[in-house]
């Protein structure tokens, strides 16, 4: 229902269009990493993956299940709170194992945290938490690396730049993109190194995502 949702919203907000690298695939069992610099972009994200036929077991901070409405979606819909900080972080880990263990797509922003530039601006994914690649060692799970860009244009900033750029995005509609890297590997190496590849790999499917917003509408391997 969340992507559902998101399908539905998103393009009230902005022009949205996905690409993808030849070797990009969704093999059940897999972990989606992608890059977090908004918070529009998780909305983003399943609007894009949806279209892919996509649905994933979605991977988020714990607070989310104590909004009204949100907390019940996210709780019946099987998606995975995390309690950052705190000694139930590694239930997150544990849960998600289960939903990849049983052919799930599970989704992960590697980094854990939003960007703190107020600015409209697009940045490249920061320093990775450990718990992607320690998720990866656990289940032997590939990578699919996800790069979005263009989120930030629909809400960043201070809270009241937020809600401002929220009220007048139907009018703006700002292009947003995304891009789904060939997946990939991160086991078989030490956890600092997998979380560096991982890095490396959804940093590159950012930078693409970034690439195709500069293009004219419509260039690039359009997916949907």
């Amino acid at each position: 229902m969340l992507s559902s949702i998101a399908t539905t919203v998103v393009p009230a907000f902005g022009r949205l269009t996905v690409t993808a690298d030849p070797g990009a695939d969704f093999a059940p069992g897999s972990i989606i990493a992608a890059n977090h610099t908004s918070l529009a972009d998780p909305a983003v994200v399943l609007a894009a993956l949806h279209r892919l036929g996509v649905r994933p077991v979605v991977m988020a901070a714990a607070g989310l299940w104590r909004i009204p409405v949100l907390g019940g979606l996210l709780e019946r819909e099987g998606h995975i709170a995390v309690h950052r900080g705190s000694g139930r972080a590694v239930e997150a880990l544990d849960a998600a194992a289960a939903a990849l263990r049983r052919g799930r797509l599970v989704l992960i922003y590697g980094e854990g945290r939003l960007p703190q530039r107020r600015d409209a601006g697009e940045e490249a994914p920061g320093p990775f938490r450990s718990g992607l690649s320690r998720l990866a060692h656990a289940t032997s799970a590939p990578v699919i690396p996800l790069g979005q860009a263009g989120a930030r244009r629909l809400v960043s900033g201070l809270p009241a730049k937020q809600l401002a750029g929220l009220a007048t995005a139907p009018l703006r509609r700002p292009r947003v993109h995304v891009h789904v890297g060939a997946r990939t590997q991160v086991t078989g190496v030490d956890m600092v190194t997998a979380t560096v590849h991982a890095r490396q790999a959804v940093t590159r499917a950012w930078e693409t995502a970034v690439r195709c917003l500069s293009e004219p509408a419509g260039r690039g391997r359009p997916l949907a």
